[in-house]
């Protein structure tokens, strides 16, 4: 979910009461209320210190309890308001212990993580031990005082045979006993593969893509929230309508899908964010859904409409059947405001404040890339909820630091996804992405990490990719991030008609990058207008759009719909379902006959664009050399070894002569080229000089004419196959 959107209207988090995935869900208990002059109790157990080295944050930590009464909360940094409010010592009389849920709720023997840190929640579980089956060693327990939460490391045995295996609870009161699952790994030759330049990514918003399963609309645990006539209300959208949709997306071209979050959301409306009839959030607003997933009340679920654990491992393995690649789209900067931890969280400092009383994010990105900024400004980024809504995490607290590390590997190791795409990147102490993608990269070598930093200044952006410690000594790790920048450049110039220049210059900044070849270049986003919503944009314009994003340097990425011109403006209107999605839709654009002539012909071009892409090595792996760059003009050459294709702008409403000199690419025995794009036809060399009559609004594609084909290239067969 993107900074810019949220600064303008970010969605919020829902409360499901009875969900069924996965296993069974928590039925939170209602805290009884202490008596005036109530003394705290002393934590039962210390936490051992964690170094977090976090700018600004205390060197180590040292929690004495997972639910510590008032001195430890304000100790913890929260503010006595939320003290009084979260952390009250229960005062019911002693009770046998009960588990409602084990978090993770199953592992993987052998694994590279381990012990793994369980979060158990339950009721009078104060002072309880926890233990294993033979073979299993369990320490560092830690209860709440509340009785409603234990922390525990389980040593995983590793040969530890795949099965349910009995996790027992003790207490003076009685005992209990909750199942864990031993998980059976995934072979890592067909799964975990990461994503390069070699791919093109679809971004898919689940609820909006298509509906393939017309029983989970609108269940009765959630009734009452699907209405396709609301644009905040879910519409119906799920995982099985995705792999019924497989064969559309591989032959248009794409390599790997973005999902947005699947977790599971609130079962009722959002009563917390609410939007007037101008989109603007007002407390005098209307309530909303949170279909789009970014408002999680579980993390280990899979929200019921859009299906559930099976289905989205169905899905996992049918994309990799169709030579798709899956990237799961991940929060670890907040929850929704309906989490049951907002009110009743696992550890004093497991939020920065409270539902009353917390501050508000201020999106000041530029200071966590300061030497010195200012500490209020600081503070209000790494700890402010956003819209003043979404309770935000503290990942120096090490046990959500932990939480947060397991709960990615997994949903990876369950499913053998492909990367992770971390939502509100800088939001989130760097510390910690250093700790998670070193477990990440630790368990799955091969897996990419894709991370969202908003801003228009390769400056700021470029700081956040990892591969090499900062300042701040600290490597995050993140490997890829979205190229923003030029985002911002490619609306300037394909649809507001500045100058190409825009384009030269942005990507002049790309020796500040560690790896500018791993950015994710993007046209549209589903927190970003749609292109042609753009005051001044146009299919031609979008065409040309289309032709730089798909031949520059990076992994490129696609927005759903965008390949047909949806239009839209702000969020929730650039999120429109895709329309054939649905039965009774009047136009089915997933299929030819379906489209009308704009959709097609924009269609048309991007699947040539990807088909060229997927048959040329340098596109994808190539040098970027501009040969010319003027206002309303503009060419490059992508050179892989001894290949070479050249690509040519005409931003004018005018034909244009674009000469250029191709004595600096030091080329042999090349007398013509082809334009692959088919307006140009032949175009013969002279004196090292390449004389292009572009027309007007047009790109030209060129590749030199051998009696050999390029080594990138691959036969017709092949160039069917993803």
């Amino acid at each position: 979910m993107g900074i810019g959107k949220r600064r303008r209207v970010l969605m919020g988090g829902r409360l499901r009461p009875t969900p069924r995935h996965l296993h069974r869900m928590f039925v939170w208990p209602r805290r009884p209320r202490p008596h005036k002059g109530a003394v705290a109790r002393s934590p039962p157990r210390p936490y051992s210190p964690a170094s977090l080295g976090a700018r600004g944050v205390p060197g180590a930590i040292i929690m004495r309890s997972i639910m510590s009464p008032f001195g430890r909360a304000r100790a913890a940094g929260l503010a006595t308001g939320c003290a009084a409010l979260l952390f009250v010592p229960a005062l019911t009389a002693a009770a046998a212990p009960r588990v409602q849920r084990v978090e993770p709720p199953g592992w993987w023997a052998g694994h590279s993580h381990n012990p793994v840190r369980l979060l158990v929640t339950g009721a009078s579980l104060q002072g309880a031990s926890l233990t294993g089956p033979p073979g299993f060693t369990v320490n560092r327990v830690s209860n709440s005082s509340n009785g409603q939460y234990l922390f525990a490391d389980l040593h995983l045995p590793a040969h530890a045979p795949t099965g349910t295996v009995p996790l027992r609870v003790t207490t003076p009161a009685g005992e209990t006993s909750a199942a864990f699952e031993i998980l059976a790994p995934r072979d890592a030759r067909a799964n975990f593969l990461g994503f390069s330049p070699d791919d093109v990514i679809y971004l898919i918003m689940i609820d909006r893509f298509a509906n393939g399963d017309p029983t989970n609309d609108d269940p009765p645990v959630s009734a009452g929230l699907h209405d396709r006539r609301k644009a905040r209300y879910y519409h119906g959208g799920d995982l099985r309508g995705i792999i019924n949709r497989l064969d559309y997306l591989r032959d248009l071209g794409v390599t790997a899908l973005w999902l947005t979050p699947w977790y599971d959301n609130v079962n009722h409306l959002n009563r917390r964010e609410t939007y007037t009839a101008n989109n603007e959030l007002s407390k005098q607003g209307e309530p909303i859904t949170d279909y789009h997933g970014y408002g999680a009340v579980d993390f280990y679920a899979v929200e019921e409409r859009f299906g559930d654990l099976a289905t989205l491992r169905e899905l996992v393995q049918e994309a990799r059947r169709h030579g798709l690649k899956v990237i799961q789209d991940q929060v670890a900067n907040h929850t929704g405001p309906y989490h049951p931890w907002a009110t009743n969280p696992p550890t004093p400092p497991w939020f920065h404040g409270c539902p009353t009383n917390h501050l508000a994010n201020t999106w000041q990105t530029w200071t966590i890339a300061h030497t010195n900024p200012p500490p209020d400004k600081l503070k209000a980024t790494l700890e402010g909820w956003f819209i003043n809504i979404l309770p935000d995490l503290n990942q120096n607290d090490p046990e959500v630091s932990t939480y947060l590390i397991q709960n990615s590997l997994w949903w990876v190791g369950i499913t053998g996804l492909d990367a992770v795409r971390q939502d509100t990147l800088p939001y989130v102490p760097r510390t910690h992405w250093a700790r998670w993608t070193a477990a990440l990269k630790c368990a799955h070598p091969n897996l990419t990490i894709l991370g969202e930093m908003w801003d228009g200044d390769p400056k700021l952006v470029s700081f956040f990719q990892g591969g090499q410690a900062r300042f701040d000594g600290v490597d995050s790790g993140i490997e890829t991030l979205f190229d923003f920048p030029l985002h911002y450049a490619l609306l300037d110039v394909f649809a507001r008609g500045h100058s190409m220049t825009r384009l030269t210059d942005t990507l002049a900044a790309d020796a500040l990058y560690v790896n500018p070849s791993g950015l994710v270049p993007f046209l549209g986003l589903h927190d970003t207008p749609r292109f042609l919503s753009e005051p001044g944009a146009t299919p031609a314009g979008m065409k040309l759009a289309f032709t730089y994003l798909f031949t520059t340097r990076g992994t490129p990425l696609l927005y759903y719909g965008d390949e047909i011109g949806l239009r839209g403006g702000k969020d929730p209107h650039n999120r429109a379902p895709f329309p054939g999605g649905w039965p009774d839709d009047p136009r089915n654009a997933f299929t030819a006959d379906g489209r009308t002539p704009e959709q097609a012909a924009l269609h048309n071009h991007v699947r040539k664009l990807l088909t060229l892409r997927r048959e040329l090595a340098p596109l994808r792996r190539g040098n970027l050399v501009p040969l010319h760059t003027a206002h309303s003009s503009h060419a490059f050459a992508r050179t892989l070894g001894e290949d070479t294709v050249l690509v040519a702008f005409n931003n004018s409403a005018r034909s244009q002569l674009v000469e250029l000199d191709l004595a600096p690419l030091q080329l042999t025995a090349v007398q013509s080229w082809t334009d692959r794009l088919g307006r140009l036809g032949n175009v013969s060399v002279q004196d090292h000089r390449l004389r292009l009559g572009l027309p007007p609004h047009s790109a030209a594609l060129l590749t030199p004419r051998r009696a050999a084909p390029l080594s990138g290239v691959v036969s017709g067969d092949e160039a069917t196959e993803h």
